[in-house]
């Protein structure tokens, strides 16, 4: 029996176009595919019809052509689900012509040049890279390297500020008459006095108060602070000395006071608020009322709207103050899905050295805070060479030999006209070194490289004391003393910190600056719904992750309550008080799937006023499957409902990307977002979209060519949850966050060595954490390329 291409030579190009088109693969070299086929005649077969009849569109090494299919080769079925997928899924006029063992021919050979980890690696092995810095490494490692000489707040379970209570305005000891754990600062004490006790105050109801501790921001940026209040206040945030908000001399009827500050997440910053109602609080005339006294500290976060600082984000324990490098960065890149740091260019450059002087200044400034010496101190030359020392040791993340002792330190205060000035080259001399700069810069695999690899992996930052100290004695040389390490430090907040930003990234809910909808329709979708749609969001992430030892990937996929208050709660349909806080809430709000139905996932992956299928397929397909998908050819949008006014969204869905053109990705795309349907734009359940009943099936064709088929969001959260490719995908982008470095470069059995172990431990993610950070310490990086080539 002939084959097709022996039939029509033309169907080989025809067919590999299409399918490859469709399945978006890669490769690069055929050279060993090449040799391989001489003695394979299924090899043989698969390299003639590439080389004939394929070439001319994808080029002779699969690197693609600008005019027929401008993208290279690339794709992460297996075998069997490649050959299945050239069997069933030909572009149409090549449906019945290429089966059996035509297909599996062109199967084999694309699968073993182009397709499969192996080959990828062969042809284009990944490297780790040499990487500076990323922009939230360097102000995280600048901020901790100045925290090292003062010590760290601490975050104890208490939470609330304490808060002191006097009858006097000057907060004299004698006069305190109150002492107290407040959960917020949302008071209205009326004409009375605190607790309304007023044998403890003044019979003119004065009285002062102030509350001291700590706050913690959620996710790094600049934050608005707000301050209302009828009189006299003083907020310090993150300065004992300096106010961030000054209003303790009352003028006209200004009760609302803001001032923005940035703040690095992870780090406890110290905050006291003064409040005094004093005698102006009061009318001359007694015949005239009493002015009120009243007091809320709110905040804007980042991406957010104004609300009163949450009781989790407070705590009564006092911080040191942390230093924040203010110098603007350009952003890294992000192009392949994870933030890195392999390119300088001259605006990095620039920053760098800004940023740099910027510390130099603060660290004369706090000088002998910093070092612990004083201006009379017969000692303090020597003292401030030992500081300068342990900055540069602790810049580079290990110890100083005797000629960088005298390089970067008594060089330079030899040759100074005086101590601060030494300090200031030392500061920049440290700051602008590639030792400071790369974190990765030392290729053997040493304690202290191996240290730096733990520390950032899981902080972004330089390592602490005790991760020091365990390098100095040896105890960073096998996986189970670098597991020992890194399960301490993912207690800490940083390491919090940095899990929340990738989930923030992987769900992208930060690409999108603004969730607004149309108010024509969502009326009540208001700034601040939204803002307690991505607090209700985090919540759920947290409890998943931090609140239970399990910490089960599964449940961000199959849990059914929804983290909800009082306002969300009125707009979702649950029953709830007005005020109530957040909670877990499953009745009245349909049927739900953790994050795969989250009101604000669906609704920033939706229109302003429709849902979007399509968006929430892409999201699925690529992020939760791991699937490549290629960008669209020429710009899209949707279809206006307007134009086909009885049609549903799905049916308006199929109709614009029912095209040849569109179906090689819509075929893949469309099927999964239907399955989250019964989702309108905001995020609310519904049974019927433009009068008709919603159709949620849906179905999702494997890696190993079987059809998984489902109804609505349960069914397609079970299939997900037990996916192998979902816990594949997860476990790469998780590395690569943490990391920064492709995963692939540790070894081409990489992703299997981790999922595996992620599923042997039941989808814990604390321990998939721990095994990354093992997995990457302990490689060394001189081995790194021949590594990922499996040499």
């Amino acid at each position: 029996m002939k084959t097709l291409f022996e039939i029509r030579p033309d169907a080989g190009r025809a067919l590999v176009l299409g399918v490859l088109v469709a399945v978006g693969m890669v490769g690069v070299s055929i050279g060993s595919a090449a040799r391989a086929a001489e003695d394979d005649p299924v090899q043989a077969l698969g390299l003639q019809v590439y080389q004939q009849q394929c070439a001319e569109c994808h080029g002779d090494n699969g690197e693609g052509s600008q005019l027929d299919y401008p993208h290279p080769l690339q794709g992460a079925k297996s075998l069997e689900g490649l050959t299945a997928y050239i069997d069933k899924e030909m572009p149409p006029g090549f449906e019945d012509e290429v089966t059996g063992e035509d297909a599996e021919a062109v199967a084999r050979y694309v699968y073993d040049a182009f397709y499969s980890e192996i080959a990828q690696a062969r042809n284009a092995p990944a490297r780790i890279e040499l990487a500076r810095l990323t922009v939230d490494q360097y102000r995280n490692s600048v901020s901790d390297l100045i925290a090292s000489f003062r010590g760290r707040g601490d975050w104890t379970d208490e939470r609330g500020l304490k808060g002191e209570y006097y009858t006097d305005r000057g907060f004299r000891r004698d006069r305190k008459k109150i002492e107290r754990i407040d959960p917020e600062l949302n008071f209205d004490f009326g004409i009375g006095v605190p607790d309304g006790d007023t044998e403890k105050f003044d019979k003119r109801n004065q009285f002062s108060a102030q509350w001291e501790g700590s706050v913690m921001p959620p996710e790094s940026g600049t934050y608005e602070f707000v301050v209302w209040t009828e009189h006299a206040v003083r907020l310090f945030v993150n300065d004992e000395e300096t106010p961030l908000i000054d209003g303790w001399v009352q003028s006209g009827d200004d009760r609302e006071r803001r001032a923005s500050i940035p703040l690095l997440a992870g780090r406890p910053y110290r905050i006291r608020l003064e409040f005094s109602k004093a005698y102006q609080g009061v009318r001359k005339d007694d015949d005239e009322p009493e002015i009120p006294a009243s007091i809320r500290l709110s905040w804007v976060p980042p991406r957010r709207a104004e609300e009163v600082i949450p009781t989790r984000h407070l705590s009564p324990e006092w911080a040191p103050e942390v230093f924040v490098v203010t110098t603007p960065f350009p952003p890294d890149d992000r192009s392949i899905g994870y933030e890195r740091g392999t390119t300088i260019s001259a605006s990095w450059a620039q920053a760098s050295t800004d940023a740099a002087i910027e510390t130099a200044a603060y660290v004369v400034e706090h000088l002998n805070e910093l070092a612990k010496v004083k201006d009379d101190d017969p000692e303090r030359e020597i003292k401030l060479r030992d500081f300068a020392a342990k900055f540069v040791e602790r810049a580079f993340r290990r110890p100083l030999d005797a000629e960088q002792r005298d390089l970067y330190v008594d060089r330079q205060f030899d040759t100074a006209p005086n101590a601060e000035t030494a300090i200031k080259r030392v500061v920049l001399l440290a700051l602008k070194s590639p030792r400071f700069l790369y974190h990765e810069i030392d290729p053997e695999l040493d304690p202290y490289a191996v240290a730096s690899r733990i520390s950032y992996a899981l902080w972004d930052s330089l390592p602490d004391d005790a991760l020091m100290k365990a390098a100095a004695e040896g105890r960073l040389e096998t996986r189970d003393q670098v597991a020992e390490q890194a399960r301490r430090m993912l207690d800490d907040p940083r390491a919090r910190a940095k899990v929340l930003d990738f989930f923030r990234k992987w769900m992208k809910i930060d690409d999108v600056p603004d969730l607004a909808k149309d108010p024509s329709h969502f009326e009540d979708f208001t700034p601040e719904v939204i803002s307690d749609l991505r607090t209700s969001l985090e919540l759920f992430l947290e409890d998943v992750i931090w609140n239970s030892d399990a910490a089960d990937f599964r449940r961000l996929l199959l849990d059914e309550p929804v983290m909800l208050n009082g306002r969300l709660a009125a707009f979702y349909g649950a029953d709830m008080p007005e005020d109530a806080p957040f909670a877990p809430v499953v009745d009245g709000i349909g049927e739900r799937a953790g994050l795969l139905s989250h009101p604000y996932l669906m609704a920033n992956f939706a229109y302003t006023s429709e849902s979007s299928p399509i968006f929430r397929g892409v999201f699925l397909a690529r992020n939760v499957l791991g699937t490549r998908l290629r960008p669209p050819q020429e710009a899209f949008s949707p279809l206006a409902p307007d134009l086909h006014p009885d049609l549903s969204t799905r049916e308006r869905t199929v109709l614009q990307t029912s095209p040849e053109s569109c179906m090689s990705c819509h075929g893949l795309i469309n099927p999964l977002g239907f399955a989250l349907e019964h989702y309108d734009a905001v995020g609310r359940f519904r049974e019927e979209d433009n009068g008709k009943p919603i159709d949620a099936s849906g179905l999702y064709q494997t890696r190993t060519g079987e059809t998984a088929t489902f109804e609505g969001v349960r069914e397609l959260a079970e299939f997900l949850a037990r996916s192998d490719e979902v816990a594949d995908a997860f476990v790469e982008r998780l590395f690569q966050h943490q990391i920064k470095q492709p995963i692939r470069a540790f070894g081409p059995g990489t992703i299997a060595e981790l999922r595996d172990a992620f599923v042997t431990h039941d989808y814990n993610i604390q321990t998939l954490l721990v095994d990354i950070v093992a997995k990457s310490a302990l490689t060394p990086r001189q081995s790194a390329d021949l590594a990922s080539t499996g040499e």
